[in-house]
């Protein structure tokens, strides 16, 4: 489906009975909303209703030249969601979702019933900045087909890569196939990243996932949101890298849904 947004058409689905709690996905850099399918038929068989979206510059929806902001990203989910009629939403991000999901909670705390953080971080390093520049440069000049199979190692275990897999195939094809102009925006929102001092303002219900050999976004990063957002819960998803709720999906899963129980 598609709406006009925030100045840009975005695609999404929203699956699962009217009156049941909503639950939004975001995704991470360089997938779609497809990314969350696992999750959203877990999500929809225990009683939630499940938005997920394509982020500016990937999957269906508008990839316009960036660069684009975190705050601008949450502005998109704050008028897709008010396009939709959904008033609050518990927020289910990952990597760059994960991101998103603090910048709104941290502005519209009124629509938020729960951040639930995976596999992310709060303030991207100095000395991170220049492998982005990188990614951002090999994007310009080569589009994406050079950062599939990095992409690949960094999200994924060895152990999990040698296995015949349709799902690798499939997260291959998304790497591959999002616009380099979204890459490219994307990544320079998150250059931007500068949250920590912030989070300690989160007064909800919030949950933190992450793998345990997440090189990119590592435990480190987790316990430092955990540290500065009072009552959080952290969960720690053994042998996942980068995107544990494929890695992990049975664990990631259970982790998230105990949750949503307790606070839904």
């Amino acid at each position: 489906m598609k709406i006009h947004a925030h100045g840009i058409t975005m695609h999404y689905e929203l699956e699962g009975p009217e009156s049941a709690p909503v639950v939004t996905l975001s995704h991470s850099l360089a997938t779609d909303l497809s990314m969350w399918d696992p999750q959203t038929a877990v999500l929809k068989t225990s009683g939630f209703r499940v938005l997920r979206y394509d982020t500016r510059g990937h999957g269906g929806t508008d990839a316009p030249d960036g660069p684009y902001t975190l705050e601008q990203l949450a502005e998109d989910v704050r008028a897709l969601l008010q396009g939709l009629g959904i008033p609050k939403t518990h927020f289910l991000g990952l990597s760059m979702g994960g991101m998103i999901a603090q910048v709104f909670a941290l502005n519209h705390p009124d629509m938020i019933r729960s951040p639930i953080l995976c596999d992310t971080s709060s303030r991207i390093p100095e000395e991170a900045l220049p492998v982005w520049e990188e990614r951002i440069r090999t994007a310009k000049q080569q589009g994406m087909a050079p950062h599939v199979e990095p992409t690949m190692e960094r999200w994924f275990t060895a152990s999990f890569r040698r296995r015949p897999s349709p799902v690798l195939d499939r997260i291959r094809r998304m790497i591959l196939g999002t616009p380099a102009n979204g890459y490219i925006g994307c990544s320079q929102a998150i250059m931007g990243l500068n949250l920590t001092e912030r989070l300690e303002k989160i007064a909800l219900p919030t949950l933190i996932v992450v793998g345990e050999e997440d090189p990119g976004t590592p435990v480190s990063a987790s316990r430092a949101i955990h540290h500065k957002i009072k009552d959080s819960e952290l969960v720690i998803l053994a042998s996942a890298a980068h995107l544990s709720s494929i890695e992990q999906e049975r664990a990631f899963n259970a982790a998230v849904l105990g949750f949503l129980k307790r606070w839904a």
